[in-house]
């Protein structure tokens, strides 16, 4: 039973992101979104914990999000996916569960 987990908050104001990294499994996703996005920028304090988890789960930022915070799809982190609304759906609706680390 595969499931996606939505990140909302920044990693460098809320633990959530490194907790989810901790919990996720094989054939998971993870999606990053609202402050979240901030996470899967290249070079970022994160980028290389989310490199590691590329092995064995997919991982995908919204790109509506970052567009609001003025990041750029080329920096985001090599293997990240962007995804739109409707893919945000299409990653929901595709897994048995979606569980929200807030």
């Amino acid at each position: 039973m595969s499931t996606l987990h939505t990140v909302n908050k920044s990693p460098f104001e809320r633990p959530s992101l490194k907790t989810c990294l901790d919990h996720v499994v094989q054939g998971d996703a993870i999606l990053l979104i609202e402050d979240a996005v901030v996470g899967a920028r290249k070079g970022g304090a994160f980028a290389e914990a989310l490199s590691h988890k590329q092995a064995s789960c997919s991982i995908y930022v919204l790109a509506p999000d970052l567009a609001a915070r003025g990041i750029k799809a080329e920096d985001i982190a090599e293997g990240i996916a962007l995804v739109d609304y409707g893919g945000f759906v299409d990653l929901a609706a595709g897994k048995a569960r979606v569980c929200a680390w807030l």
